[in-house]
């Protein structure tokens, strides 16, 4: 990719969304020659109608990078579905897959950590890294439970945020384990996940049901439920810039997001829960939504950077 010279056969294949995100996306494309040091590896990036000079970037500097334009903004799930199947299809395919955000810099030997604790441990499924956010503290959202009606209770009454620390109320985000800890997790999250290509083939891409959030998770329950386990490697740094240029979201975005939680609660929880918790919880989803939206109105308005849609 790009000025890096390499002979090894691609073994790693790199498939990262993008919306307008020129400077993220070449600083995030820059990290990855280091960041994978042991093999080859390939990158696609999936352009969901840019408007900046993202394309004009990549030809420029990285012209060996695949890029595919999406032929409508079908959310992230979509794009992202777009190359994985373009990889399947392949009679050469690269022994390991990856999802990998744009808003990324990926740490010296990142992904050589995660490639070999794939290696290692064959009844893995799906690897993620620690993430880190721009102030040095854990993206929370890289290693999570499923919330379930019991964890998204006590997140939802705020018992989460009260007692990070007691794994009963800190099961959401798993705050009460220490962080340099690699341990097996329900889920990670789409800023980067990688697994062998296998078993991306056997469980399928990503569900386009959700536009924007909750696929991810959706995903880490497909493997879960094909018996695969899913792993947060603690010793694998990826830094996640996540909104940094902005506090205020636009509107759609928050619907998207509380969107994505109806439909992960309706298809795997909804069915198997008393009819008054259920409409408990599809009432607190809706009054989260809309204290959100009241929160995002307050904000002062800054200029919002592009996204991966």
């Amino acid at each position: 990719m790009g000025r890096r010279k390499y002979t090894l056969m691609p073994n790693l294949a790199i498939v990262i969304v993008n919306y307008n995100t020129a400077a993220l996306l070449n600083a995030c494309l820059a990290s990855i020659p280091d960041g994978y040091r042991g093999g080859g590896f390939e990158v696609y990036v999936v352009d969901n109608g840019s408007s900046d000079n993202s394309l004009e970037m990549i030809a420029r500097e990285y012209p060996s990078v695949h890029v595919i334009a999406s032929p409508h903004n079908g959310g992230f799930a979509y794009a992202n579905n777009i190359a994985l199947s373009r990889i399947l299809e392949r009679a050469d395919r690269p022994e390991y897959t990856c999802i990998l955000n744009p808003d990324t810099i990926v740490d010296p030997g990142a992904f050589d950590v995660l490639i070999e604790y794939l290696a290692a441990h064959p009844d893995v499924g799906m690897v993620g890294p620690r993430l880190l956010l721009p102030d040095g503290t854990l993206d929370k959202a890289c290693r999570r439970s499923f919330p379930t009606p019991e964890v998204s209770f006590w997140r939802m009454l705020g018992f989460s945020h009260m007692f990070p620390t007691n794994p009963r109320f800190g099961r959401y985000n798993m705050t009460y384990m220490d962080e340099r800890q690699t341990i097996d997790v329900d889920a990670i999250v789409g800023a980067c996940m990688v697994m062998p290509t296998t078993v991306l083939r056997e469980v399928g891409g990503l569900d386009d049901s959700y536009f924007m959030y909750g696929e991810d998770l959706d995903w880490c329950f497909r493997f879960k439920q094909y018996g695969w386990r899913i792993v947060y490697v603690a010793d694998a740094v990826i830094h996640h810039i996540k909104r940094a240029a902005s506090r205020q979201q636009p509107v759609q975005t928050i619907r998207y997001f509380y969107d994505a939680m109806r439909i992960f609660f309706r298809r795997y929880y909804a069915a198997t829960t008393p009819l008054p918790m259920r409409w408990g919880i599809e009432l607190g989803i809706s009054a989260a939504e809309q204290m959100a939206l009241v929160r995002n109105r307050l904000r002062p308005q800054r200029a919002v950077r592009g996204s991966a849609l």
